[in-house]
């Protein structure tokens, strides 16, 4: 078995997050509507043999999203699967504190998103939206609030049914 690199440290955007990694039909249609609608920020990207994006990262607010298109790299191995394959449902929501969510939820409709739920004061102490981008991904946009200790957030919740 090999051995770790000692004192090699894993770059602080990976540090303590699970770090997403969607795929999409159009990597690049996607990175421009992330950028229009969630003021994204693309990192970079490495293009596949088919003209396609192999992989491309992009942070969205101070989150890190991996992302590519669907058989860009050719293996044809039928892993990976967009979401519009899959009959237009998802497995994943993507979940991202922003400072305005009003805001992000206005920039991301008039950019295309499909809005699920409007920005609604929710039990949990933050301010949320939930919408689809155009490749499918389900997001959920949040701006804390306030801090809801466990026992409040346990009434709360029953008081909503």
């Amino acid at each position: 078995m090999a051995e770790l690199a000692v004192g090699v440290e894993i770059p602080d955007r990976y540090r303590y997050a699970v770090v997403p990694h969607i795929m999409v039909d159009d990597a690049a249609a996607a990175i421009d509507f992330y950028q229009r609608a969630f003021g994204a920020r693309e990192d970079f990207r490495i293009g596949g043999p088919d003209g396609g994006i192999l992989h491309a990262e992009i942070t969205v607010g101070r989150s890190a999203l991996m992302l590519g298109d669907v058989g860009a790299d050719g293996a044809g191995t039928g892993s990976f699967a967009a979401p519009a394959s899959l009959g237009g449902g998802t497995s994943v929501a993507l979940h991202v504190f922003v400072p305005d969510v009003d805001g992000l939820a206005e920039r991301a409709e008039a950019a295309g998103a499909e809005i699920l739920q409007p920005p609604t004061d929710t039990f949990h102490g933050d301010r949320t939206v939930i919408l689809k981008d155009p490749s499918g991904h389900l997001w959920i946009f949040l701006t804390h609030l306030e801090d809801v200790p466990e026992e409040e957030l346990r009434r709360r919740l029953s008081a909503a049914g």
